[in-house]
């Protein structure tokens, strides 16, 4: 890196600034392409004529290649430097984009999903190594405020920006929407992110291919397995018997061979890396798994629009920013422990709210625990990303985001597959219970139907009460869903005692230290 990059001048800040907006653009690349497609998918089902099930594998395929390549971040920038695998990475995010926009048919767009997925994968953790790079240590936690901005802000407006663009325009245009963003990042990217030394390393194929069934079988599984009714099918067991052979084997082929496997497992030795990536694990079931919930209570339960559903979910994103706006002006005056703790205790009340709904909430009581929970995820996010790199050297900086945004995406994809599957249960457990009480014994039930004017008899009477089983039913299960939620982020508390004190920048001989 120059030293006008690393100095204090105007001119250096102007630099970091504008290295800043390039690898930010990037980010929200990646981070909004996660979402903004999930509300185009019944509109793509229909004009590519396929079944609910099928395009499913839209969503499906970015994930499972996201994952497996995630991890490959270090070697590809070791191999090619920063510099210009970002810039591949760009370009391919950008030309699979245009590519997803004019597919005709299911086998284009998973195929070039795939495409997004691998170009993609990469996008997040680089542009976080290159802000640890270019951004001195004082600096660090602001530096993590800016770039996590991007990161939690795409995920939460995704929904709303796709479900207006779907109905005011078309569903392709939530692909062609990355392309002015993607050739702006490109261009900053080659006139102002500086590159780094390549390194000679060479592939391991076979560390690639168990890093494959690891990844690509659990995301398979998480995705896959509330829709294939778990593990009742035999696709989902054989994707879970092949996830768990390819992490034991790449565990111990990892530990056994250090220094040729694809990254060096005992990156995970360092107390402030490994801590922060667990409490980021937990903490994507937090925020993936709410995002999940609550636009299916407002649409589904309060009839609400998507346009309406998106407005409101739009405060949390928004808070969100405000929080990681005021951590980076705190980060170096309070120790991240506590900021940390402060927005796990906002988002346990948020979260625990949300728990009091019913089917006659207001919207003001809808609101609020958005904004308290978005406050609290903004907050912990920022300084969690500064622990995980405190003590670790710069140069494991590409192969350590690569590995911690990987366990983003997990945390993600296990915090929507609990909730939904823990949503879909309780569901049905609802249903028995309530319905066991609906019988002519009941003198509830006239009283009821009465109020309705509709005598039990009348051949309506069953129609409506199966509606207001079913509704009850599925808010009740909505619920549990979200007592989980809250339950987890009570649950990363005592695991910020595990955070260790960032004495200062570390080095090669710190990260040695910290393996041995």
């Amino acid at each position: 890196m120059n030293s006008t990059a690393a100095g204090g001048s105007s001119d250096g800040s102007s630099h970091r600034f504008l290295i800043s907006v390039a690898v930010m653009s990037a980010t929200v690349l990646q981070a909004l392409d996660t979402t903004i497609v999930n509300v185009a998918l019944p509109h793509m089902q229909g004009q590519l004529g396929a079944t609910s099930d099928q395009i499913g594998w839209v969503l499906t395929s970015y994930l499972v290649a996201s994952g497996v390549f995630m991890p490959l971040t270090g070697y590809f920038a070791d191999r090619f430097g920063q510099k210009r695998f970002l810039l591949a990475s760009i370009f391919g995010f950008v030309v699979a984009s245009a590519l997803c926009g004019i597919s005709t048919n299911l086998a284009e767009i998973v195929l070039f999903r795939l495409m997004q997925g691998v170009f993609g994968a990469a996008l997040v953790p680089m542009s976080q190594s290159v802000m640890v790079q270019t951004f001195p240590q004082a600096e660090r936690g602001r530096a993590m405020a800016i770039w996590g901005i991007g990161v939690m802000v795409g995920p939460i407006l995704g929904p709303t920006l796709g479900g207006y663009i779907t109905e005011a325009i078309s569903w392709r245009w939530t692909f062609y929407i990355n392309l002015p963003v993607g050739l702006l990042s490109l261009l900053l990217t080659w006139r102002m992110v500086p590159d780094t030394p390549r390194r000679e390393r060479r592939m391991d194929w076979l560390g690639l291919a168990m890093i494959a069934c690891a990844v690509g079988g659990l995301q398979f599984v998480l995705d896959r397995g509330t829709q294939d009714d778990w593990y009742s099918s035999w696709v989902i067991r054989v994707a879970t018997v092949l996830s768990i052979a390819g992490f034991v084997g790449f565990v111990y082929y990892g530990f056994t061979r250090p220094g040729k496997s694809l990254f060096d497992p005992r990156i995970f030795h360092d107390r402030n890396f490994s801590t922060a990536s667990l409490l980021l694990a937990v903490f994507g079931l937090g925020m993936y798994g709410a995002m999940v919930l609550q636009p299916m209570m407002l649409e589904s339960l309060l009839n609400y629009p998507a346009a309406t559903t998106g407005l409101i979910m739009a405060p949390r994103g928004i808070a969100s920013m405000l929080g990681m706006i005021l951590v980076g002006k705190l980060i170096n005056r309070i120790g991240p422990r506590s900021l940390i703790a402060f927005g796990i205790v906002l988002s346990v009340i948020g979260s625990h709210a949300m728990t009091l709904y019913d089917l006659h909430v207001d919207r003001w009581w809808l609101i609020w625990p958005i904004i308290v929970q978005g406050f609290g995820l903004g907050m912990i996010f920022v300084p969690l990303s500064t622990v995980a790199f405190s003590t670790l050297p710069k140069e494991k900086s590409a192969e350590a985001a690569g590995i911690y945004s990987l366990m983003r995406t997990i945390g993600s994809s296990i915090g929507i597959s609990i909730a939904t599957t823990v949503m879909t249960r309780y569901t049905q457990v609802g249903w028995n219970q309530f319905g066991g009480m609906i019988n002519v014994f009941n003198p509830a039930l006239p009283a009821y139907l009465k109020g309705l004017g509709l005598p039990a008899t009348a051949p309506g009477s069953v129609a409506v009460l199966a509606h207001t089983l079913a509704r009850q039913a599925q808010m009740l299960g909505l619920l549990d869903a979200l007592r989980l939620i809250s339950a987890s982020f009570i649950v990363m508390l005592p695991m910020v005692l595990l955070i260790g004190r960032p004495a200062h920048t570390a080095t090669k001989q710190d990260f040695s230290a910290a393996v041995e």
